[in-house]
């Protein structure tokens, strides 16, 4: 592998090392959990909700059925918008299905931090040696422990397994 340049971009190198450890769509999962709305609309993200990427395919909660045949017909004009967020074709299709999509839709409106909370529970010892062996070549310790931590959440089991639905409130 090439040493990076002195005027290489952080976003460069990063895009780079998401790239060959294949993390590039959990990074738009995030993303999009994240920007749901700015993303969508807020209409359909009052209705619906990301739930993982497999195999090229955006696995979308949505409320209802009436929701369901209307975003079958959005289907071309979602697909775009997302791998235009995503910045490149990292999905393919879309697998829509009624599901809760609760108040994780307002919660992610209003910056997505409590949402990420409830979701991601500590990742175990095995992951978090796994996400700091794969980010020890980056030098920064600042910028290694973050991408551990980011890497770590996205490589939870428990997220991978439906932990990842928000939890009900007393």
């Amino acid at each position: 592998m090439r040493k990076p340049s002195a005027l290489t971009s952080v976003s460069a190198v990063l895009d780079g090392l998401a790239k060959r450890l294949g993390l590039e769509s959990k990074l738009l999962e995030f993303h999009l959990r994240r920007r749901w709305p700015e993303i969508v609309g807020e209409q359909i993200a009052a209705h619906t909700r990301p739930d993982s990427i497999r195999f090229k395919k955006l696995y979308l909660l949505v409320e209802n059925s009436v929701w369901l045949q209307q975003l079958t017909f959005l289907k071309p004009t979602l697909l775009e918008k997302i791998n235009e967020a995503g910045g490149a074709k990292l999905v393919a299709d879309l697998v829509l299905r009624v599901g809760e999509v609760g108040a994780s839709a307002g919660q992610m409106a209003e910056g997505g931090r409590q949402h990420e909370e409830l979701a991601s529970p500590e990742p175990n010892e095995e992951v978090l040696a796994e996400a700091e062996a794969h980010a020890a070549s980056v030098t920064d310790p600042e910028l290694r422990a973050r991408l551990t931590e980011v890497m770590a959440k996205a490589l939870s089991p428990s997220r991978t397994q439906g932990a990842s639905r928000p939890q009900s409130s007393p």
